[in-house]
């Protein structure tokens, strides 16, 4: 499997609209524009070879999932579109596979219910799934994962999930460290660098903490696969174009 290694422009939307929310809080919220095709559209231009949604709202209300809206942006958008937020049953995989999704991001439930997700792989296949994992690291360097929007803890870590995954073929891994999430204080790089020499056939995309085009350089070299980057971006820290010509001059 060629590894091609590329930045990857996120949007969060919530009731159509491109918010961020701090530390996964929706109290704390910023709403940066109501256009996300428009938002899109303009990466692409920039040279965008990959983007990732997240569905908010139906990541908080299942049954208030922007599904329809999510199928209208990947129509208009040429480029392939990974989208997650609070995928819980496979109707929501097929749905959103159905309206075009490249690839569906499973989160906390597959740590809840592994058994299921890893049946959708089998299903559909392992390509079609990016595992969203968000970990804190405790005092003794366990990376421990998080379910729920992070308002809670699981018992297991990372690597754990990983190897239970790895059983089903699991290719893609967004692996984010909650400390460092829409902080723009830098990515946590030693965590990349060991968990891609440990894992090489995953393709790791890492999220949290890009606030500069230092903090793409820090990752070059660290093996991951894909850098997402959000709120930089709407804040206009730089450019999609300046992103991707910092990490190709690696």
């Amino acid at each position: 499997m060629k590894k091609t290694s590329q930045i990857i422009p996120a949007l969060d939307l919530i009731d159509g609209k491109v918010v961020r929310l701090h530390q996964g809080d929706y109290a704390k919220q910023t709403t940066y524009n109501d256009n996300p095709i428009a938002q899109f559209a303009d990466y692409v231009q920039q040279g965008a070879k990959q983007l990732h949604l997240v569905d908010l709202t139906g990541a908080k209300d299942p049954s208030k999932r922007q599904t329809a809206l999510i199928g209208e942006i990947i129509a208009a958008i040429d480029c392939p579109i990974q989208v997650g937020g609070g995928i819980r049953s496979e109707q929501d995989v097929a749905d959103l596979l159905a309206v075009g999704a490249s690839r569906v991001v499973i989160g906390s439930t597959a740590v809840k219910q592994p058994e299921m997700v890893k049946s959708w792989f089998k299903k559909y296949g392992a390509e079609k799934f990016v595992l969203a994992l968000d970990i804190n690291i405790d005092a003794s360097g366990q990376k421990i994962v998080a379910i729920s929007g992070w308002q809670e803890a699981s018992s297991l870590t990372l690597e754990q999930l990983i190897e239970y995954f790895q059983t089903v073929g699991l290719q893609h891994v967004l692996c984010t460290d909650i400390s460092r999430d829409g902080t723009l204080q830098g990515s946590n790089v030693a965590l990349y660098r060991e968990i891609c020499a440990k894992y090489p056939n995953i393709q790791f995309q890492s999220s949290g903490g890009i606030g500069s085009l230092a903090d793409i350089e820090a990752l070059k070299g660290t093996g991951v696969a894909g850098v997402i980057v959000g709120r930089a971006l709407l804040e206009g820290k730089f450019d999609v174009a300046e992103a991707i010509q910092c990490w190709q001059n690696a």
